[in-house]
């Protein structure tokens, strides 16, 4: 058997002039999602207790037009 019929071998890892790094954590991103996130909160906020009105504004009619 030859090694260009052998398919079941995984190929040669990819060879780089840099060596790997690992893993670490990177503070840059985690600041970037929490002001994503506490700018959202800001925003979103003040719209809850429309959007709770609304639902139970919705609920009642609901409630409303099944009694009939």
């Amino acid at each position: 058997m030859s090694d260009s019929d052998d398919d079941s071998r995984l190929p040669e890892p990819l060879r780089t002039v840099t060596p790997p790094s690992g893993t670490h954590p990177d503070a840059s991103m985690n600041a970037i999602g929490w002001l994503v996130f506490l700018g959202l909160l800001v925003i979103l906020l003040p719209v809850l207790p429309i959007l709770l009105l609304i639902w139970l504004f919705s609920k009642a009619t609901e409630a409303l037009q099944s009694e009939e």
